[in-house]
């Protein structure tokens, strides 16, 4: 799709049915709708940038009082923004999925990720929370979001949990993990 004076613009997504080989690096945006808000990710260090997904470390933007660091992987054809969380001293908080949406905007190389509002959270136990639904309904209400957008964050909550029930979110955590392992040797060398 053209967009005036922006060149090409990129929805991504496994309808969309466009290959990712023109991103290399591209600068990250976060995009929200409650509150509104679009910060670029500067401080964001990108570890893998390929078709699938690019994978990246970071340090909170606001400090918190229990959150510290994390990796973050953005699932580009899924539409998942999976994170690992921790505390100031490494341990696990949480796992944490961002339902979202990519726009690539070729001639800047940059990547917005919109959140859709729902949220997944898989606690070092197991234990899974679906955060949010109600600011998702409060968005359609204010007319945050349209119906499309409504759907489309509903259909994608529920792959991930598919994932999750089915025992397959290994191979979604398996970039996350390899990196904070990679930052674990890099840490006793």
């Amino acid at each position: 799709m053209k967009e005036m004076g922006l060149g090409l613009v990129i929805h991504l997504g496994k309808e969309k049915g466009m290959g990712l080989a023109i991103m290399v690096n591209p600068r990250l945006y976060r995009r929200r709708i409650i509150p509104c808000e679009c910060v670029e990710l500067k401080d964001d260090i990108i570890l893998t940038c390929n078709d699938d997904y690019i994978l990246t470390s970071w340090n909170t933007l606001k400090p918190k009082v229990d959150l510290h660091h994390g990796y973050s992987c953005y699932w580009l054809k899924e539409g998942i923004k999976l994170s690992k969380l921790y505390r100031k001293d490494n341990s696990l908080i949480c796992w944490y999925a961002d339902i979202v949406d990519f726009v690539y905007q070729e001639t800047e190389n940059t990547l917005t990720t919109t959140d859709l509002l729902v949220d997944v959270i898989i606690n070092p136990d197991g234990f899974v929370q679906v955060l949010d639904l109600d600011e998702l309904a409060m968005a359609l209400e204010d007319k945050l979001i349209d119906e499309e957008t409504l759907k489309r964050s509903l259909r994608l909550v529920d792959s991930f949990l598919r994932v999750i029930y089915d025992g397959d979110l290994s191979k979604w955590q398996k970039p996350l993990e390899d990196a904070s392992a990679d930052e674990t040797e890099e840490t006793k060398e």
